[in-house]
């Protein structure tokens, strides 16, 4: 058998700085995924002075600021994106979710840098707060997991 090189990231986040961008629509939840990753990112090596914490009005705004964080002087390595977004009776959530993503997305690619989806898109609210620390784990959790490989991944991509 051929030996195919691979290269993956790792999860070391000594000498790191990251920005949580977080929603305060649904904060309830959202709370909960903030704090899940500041402690996934702590104990991965992360100094709690490296990591700054932005409060948005809800996930519709959330793509702007990260934008505006990820171009400011504070050289992050990366950005992870919190909030929830609960489907209601209208169209209103398809909207902010999908504009939400497509926003997020988009800014990742145009500054070159980790940009970290922990936005919830859930029908419910039960929904939410399984995915915010009960059944369904920490979605907060796993967005910064997700930021930390990919800088790493990055730095090993040159």
């Amino acid at each position: 058998m051929t030996q195919v090189k691979t290269i993956e990231g790792g999860f070391s986040g000594t000498g790191r700085k990251f920005a949580i961008v977080a929603g305060r629509f649904n904060g309830y939840i959202v709370d909960s995924l903030v704090a899940g990753a500041i402690d996934t990112l702590v104990r991965h090596g992360v100094d709690p002075n490296n990591i700054t914490v932005v409060k948005v009005p809800g996930c519709f705004e959330l793509p702007l600021a990260v934008k505006r964080v990820g171009e400011s002087k504070g050289g992050h390595d990366a950005i992870i994106a919190l909030g929830a977004v609960i489907r209601g009776a209208t169209p209103h959530f398809d909207y902010v979710a999908g504009q939400c993503a497509a926003g997020l997305a988009r800014v990742g690619l145009d500054l070159s840098l980790p940009v970290a989806f922990g936005v919830l898109t859930t029908d419910s609210i039960e929904q939410a707060v399984e995915r915010a620390g009960t059944k369904a784990g920490n979605k907060g959790c796993d967005a910064a997991a997700t930021a930390l490989e990919m800088v790493n991944l990055l730095d090993k991509l040159g």
